[in-house]
């Protein structure tokens, strides 16, 4: 089975009925699905959680795997889940124009990037965000995306995470500020391949050498540390992910770090503790 069939494999694995939100917003593209805290006060800043979907699938499916919509009231921050781009042949499956790799595999002008930005650019003219809390978290193509809007937009994302994605194999310039960095990724991933590989000829880097990148990118320490063992697999018994932090004489606002889901697949089933250990890192790692 090829990699562009794995990814569809992947949208029809993660489905189901998202969470409905009584906000809405238009931005471009149609109206998104916003949730807001029940607690929200315009006179506080609130942190957004921008949450991008695997190649194939949709913003409402993600959230129906990931289930961030669980955590806003408790830990209050505003999450809206948009919808990539839709191929305009064949199955018109949605993908983000992220790198060469991943995944506009027919060859479209689509900015997905600045599409992004501009659905952050509305969520603030409407509410009170925090600057130095805007975070974006990606599956799969959505991560490849995360580490596009990370780099060509530095000033405006605090840290990203990103679920068996990868970044750019382009060697390049570190971005103009320093942006936190998540990875997290099976060590048995068949799709998007632990180790890197490629998609119809175009290379993507692999997990580690993605955190490696960034963490040059943030200015730290060229040596990880050990940062102990989480349980972020369902299926898997004991604390099966393993950490790797690049968090020394970073540059301030910028990190790295990899998770390591060892025997993890491309859609891991997650465990009870994955989402509110990915909200909780965001939070840790604000803007500068």
């Amino acid at each position: 089975m090829n990699t562009i069939s794995r990814l569809l494999l992947s949208f029809f694995c993660v489905t189901g009925v998202g969470a409905v939100s009584a906000q809405t917003v238009d931005v471009e593209r149609g109206e998104l699905p916003l949730m807001v805290p029940s607690t929200y006060d315009s006179a506080v800043e609130t942190p957004l959680v921008v949450l991008l979907h695997g190649y194939g699938s949709s913003g409402s499916r993600q959230e129906s795997y990931m289930q961030f919509g669980e955590l806003v009231d408790s830990h209050g921050f505003l999450l809206i889940y948009p919808d990539g781009s839709q191929e305009s042949r064949g199955d018109q499956n949605r993908f983000w124009n992220a790198s060469k790799a991943c995944c506009d595999f027919r060859g479209g002008t689509v900015d997905d990037s600045a599409y992004v930005m501009s659905v952050i650019a509305a969520v603030e003219s409407i509410y009170n965000i925090d600057e130095q809390r805007i975070y974006l978290v990606g599956h799969s193509n959505g991560g490849f995306m995360s580490y596009r809007v990370a780099y060509e937009h530095s000033s405006k994302i605090a840290a990203i995470v990103s679920l068996a994605g990868a970044g750019s194999t382009i060697d390049r310039q570190p971005p103009p500020a320093p942006v936190h960095v998540l990875q997290i990724h099976g060590t048995d991933d068949e799709t998007i391949a632990y180790e890197g590989g490629r998609i119809l000829g175009n290379a993507y880097p692999g997990a580690v050498e993605t955190v490696e990148r960034w963490a040059a990118y943030n200015g730290c320490a060229v040596k990880g540390i050990d940062g102990g063992t989480l349980d972020l697999e369902g299926e898997i018994q004991g604390m099966e992910t393993t950490v790797q932090q690049f968090s020394e004489n970073c540059l301030p606002g910028g990190s790295s770090e990899l998770w390591t889901i060892v025997g993890g697949s491309h859609i891991p089933t997650i465990s009870e503790a994955f989402t509110r250990k990915v909200i909780e890192w965001l939070f840790a790692h604000p803007k500068s």
